[in-house]
């Protein structure tokens, strides 16, 4: 495959800032447009960027026509939210953007940033994890040529990366320790990043992709 050309959402947050860096510096990347709720300082020769201040009223744009993937990662905490609120943000925004993405690129690939723990049958006892799960299951209905769900758990942010909680920031001292005694509970979000471009490449026999799977699909 020739240089490819893809959509990221999130970047002014911690996975969607570390997956569009990844994007910049892959050379298999061609061209970058990051949608996103309010702009972001990242500028770039192969970046672009479109202003969408409500993802559920994303409307079919010339601007979103013509590209090879989406690499979905924005996302909000459920931490003081109902689970109506919580669905409306997290599976009716994630669902209205992709199929709006379906209608201009339907032989895109969408790889969608979930989390570790999700709950894939919809119906367990954790709210997020239920949400989550119905969305991933939605995401491999809308007709996309390829759609995965990533499952990261703890990630170790990029080199440069500003957009890092300070709380998340204090952990990652003890990010060395787990990743050696605990490979499968953590990655990188460089891993996170260059599995999903080889997504796209040479797609991946899973459509969820778990940690020990996110980093086999980064390799080579």
């Amino acid at each position: 495959m020739s240089g490819i050309s893809v959509i990221v959402t999130g970047s002014t947050g911690m996975v969607g800032e570390g997956v569009l860096l990844e994007c910049l510096q892959n050379p298999a990347v061609e061209r970058v447009l990051m949608v996103n709720r309010k702009p972001s300082p990242i500028r770039h020769a192969k970046l672009t960027e479109l202003i969408a201040p409500d993802f559920l009223t994303l409307a079919p744009a010339e601007e979103l026509r013509g590209y090879d993937a989406c690499f979905f990662c924005a996302g909000v905490s459920s931490l003081g939210k109902d689970e109506a609120a919580y669905t409306r943000i997290t599976y009716d925004t994630t669902l209205h953007f992709a199929e709006v993405l379906h209608g201009l690129n339907p032989r895109m690939t969408f790889c969608y940033v979930t989390g570790a723990h999700t709950d894939s049958t919809e119906q367990g006892k954790t709210m997020w994890a239920r949400v989550k799960g119905r969305t991933e299951n939605a995401l491999t209905r809308v007709g996309f040529t390829q759609a995965y769900n990533f499952r990261p758990g703890m990630m170790e942010p990029s080199s440069g990366q500003k957009n890092v909680p300070g709380l998340y920031r204090a952990l990652l001292v003890f990010y060395p320790l787990i990743a050696a005694l605990a490979p499968r509970l953590t990655c990188t979000i460089r891993q996170v990043g260059q599995a999903m471009i080889h997504s796209v490449q040479r797609g991946y026999p899973k459509t969820t992709l778990e940690i020990p799977d996110i980093k086999a699909l980064a390799q080579g």
